[in-house]
């Protein structure tokens, strides 16, 4: 099953999303850049694609690193996962974060990120006076044990 995006290049440089193998959840996001971007050891900067989208309703396209580009370069979206919302017109960046000790570049047609469209489910607030209970209540992190 796929969903149909409708994309619209905003530079004629920019490069479509596109999926490594026949079963990948996530297409990657290519760098549309004028000229090589160096990202510096603990520093974020907001990368072009040169492209908008027109994530279908009931859809959202989530953002996540290349676990390639993550472990080989220490490079990852700063926010761990971007989300781009349905009604979102606008160009779809990414700010990577350098997590290694290195300064990184950041090349015109690189593959930066993937995105995953998924649907989703919205959530109609019902404030209560009490919630149901449940055999571990209000234990918080690690509370259920680690083995």
């Amino acid at each position: 099953m796929k969903a149909k995006v409708n994309v619209k290049k905003l530079d004629e440089k920019a490069i479509l999303p596109t999926y490594g193998s026949e079963f990948s959840a996530g297409a990657d996001l290519y760098a549309c850049l004028d000229e090589t971007v160096t990202i510096e050891p603990g520093e974020a900067v907001l990368i072009h694609t040169g492209l908008a989208m027109e994530i279908p309703l009931g859809y959202a396209g989530l953002i996540y690193a290349r676990s390639g580009l993550a472990t080989k370069k220490g490079l990852a979206p700063s926010n761990k996962v971007g989300v781009v919302d349905a009604d979102y017109r606008g160009e779809v960046m990414v700010s990577l974060f350098n997590h290694s000790k290195e300064s990184r570049v950041i090349e015109h047609g690189e593959r930066i990120a993937q995105l995953v469209i998924t649907p989703f489910l919205g959530a109609e607030w019902n404030p209560v006076e009490e919630l149901g209970e449940t055999e571990r209540g209000e234990g918080g992190f690690g509370s259920t044990g680690t083995k």
